[in-house]
């Protein structure tokens, strides 16, 4: 798949209010005989994502179970986020369990989410148990993602039907919120978001903010402040695939004590901060480990321009050689700010090659914002310090690297 994919969670009402709540192994793929139990491992294009995956895809392993029972599931291939909160997997993997339905009112509660790529998952939402790593279950809302469920709302468009459309079989979203959305849905029944369904009709709803979608990361008993996204450096070129890491927790033990980074306060309504680039700011900028490549508008520089329509390498940057860039990075009032240095390639030679992990893969993105997706996290160690949670780096929400 050669599409970019930009999962970062669209919440159209909140943006406009203002508010918010087997592949083949590369070297680096082998891991180490003893886990602590609180770290996850995470596949780029490997081991845990399906086979034929888009370039630059992270994924993980969770264990879902009828809540307050031994009855579980293992899943690979679910997609690891950064730039949404709460778990969703698709209903057609979850038949061997029992999940209660999450009302409301008289009728179930349902979700819609829409992300930046175009794509939507629709679905009930249920209550589990959820096991990441070796942590203890925590139990939760999630969203089944069930496109014939009731009647989807126009406004969500055509959800993803099936793991083979959506090209994963769930998203974790461990995000900088506990919840998918907070108190905005809690107060205002035009959300987009949430809506309760009697047989098939489903009309827009509030929904409480302990029956919303939930980072199981933050439901943690110990390590539920944050956490810590490390992967490898590679090569300009790429790999075939790669094994890093996922760290729950931010200075909770001590595997997770922060060590050399800044810390870049995120807005506490929209997560976001400031990048500065080629004299523009974008002031609605994100890290997304979920978005395979660098998105941003790159304005009038003729060293980057768009891949011809007719190439492999359709909506991608393709420059004549790869370009060396820079960027400013600020927190969202400002400060602290630091330089960051990226590269982008040629995306049609990048895809001609028998790789999978590219650090140079960008896409144009107009407007304002600037999608740190997967190259961003290369080479570097990335913590996610969650709302209202605070850790030796500061209370959350915020970004460090």
């Amino acid at each position: 798949m050669k599409s970019n994919k930009r999962l970062i969670l669209v919440l159209i009402f909140l943006l406009a209010t203002g508010c918010g709540g087997g592949s083949d192994k590369s070297e680096s793929e082998n891991s180490s005989p003893v886990t602590p139990n609180n770290v996850l491992t995470v596949t780029v294009n490997g081991s845990l994502c399906s086979a034929g995956s888009y370039p630059n895809k992270p994924c993980v392993s969770v264990t879902v179970c009828s809540p307050g029972t031994s009855s579980c599931t293992t899943l690979d291939d679910i997609l690891l986020d950064t730039g949404s909160s709460g778990l969703r997997i698709f209903g057609s993997l979850l038949t061997g369990l029992s999940l209660p339905q999450v009302t409301s009112g008289l009728g179930s509660l349902a979700q819609c989410i829409q992300y930046a790529d175009g794509s939507a998952d629709w679905g009930p939402v249920k209550t589990a148990d959820v096991q990441l790593a070796n942590e203890p279950a925590v139990t939760i809302p999630i969203q089944v993602i069930d496109a014939g469920f009731g009647t989807v709302p126009v406004s969500c468009g055509n959800p993803d039907t099936s793991p083979i459309a959506a090209g994963y079989n769930g998203i974790l979203g461990v995000g900088l919120f506990t919840q998918d959305c907070g108190s905005v849905c809690q107060k205002y029944a035009n959300n987009e978001m949430y809506y309760s369904c009697s047989g098939s009709t489903c009309t827009a709803t509030t929904a409480p903010v302990s029956d919303q979608v939930q980072n199981p990361v933050s439901h943690l008993p110990v390590d539920n402040n944050g956490v810590i996204v490390q992967l490898p450096s590679v090569p300009l070129g790429g790999v075939i695939s790669m094994n890093g890491t996922l760290t729950l927790g931010i200075g909770t033990q001590a595997n997770n004590m922060p060590s050399g980074v800044t810390m870049y306060p995120a807005d506490p309504l929209l997560g976001e901060f400031i990048t500065l680039f080629n004299s523009n700011t974008y002031t609605h900028s994100i890290i997304d480990i979920g978005s395979n490549g660098l998105f941003f508008d790159a304005g009038s520089l003729s060293v980057l321009p768009a891949c011809p329509p007719d190439s492999s390498g359709q909506g991608w940057f393709c420059p004549s050689s790869t370009q060396s860039l820079s960027a400013t990075t600020a927190g969202y009032a400002g400060s602290p700010n630091g330089v960051v240095s990226f590269h982008i390639g040629n995306a049609s030679n990048l895809f001609s090659s028998p790789n999978h992990v590219f650090i140079e893969l960008g896409a144009p993105e107009p407007g304002t914002s600037f999608y740190w997706g997967l190259p961003f996290f290369l080479g570097r160690s990335v913590y996610v310090g969650i709302e209202g949670k605070t850790s030796s780096l500061g209370t959350g929400p915020y970004w460090a690297y």
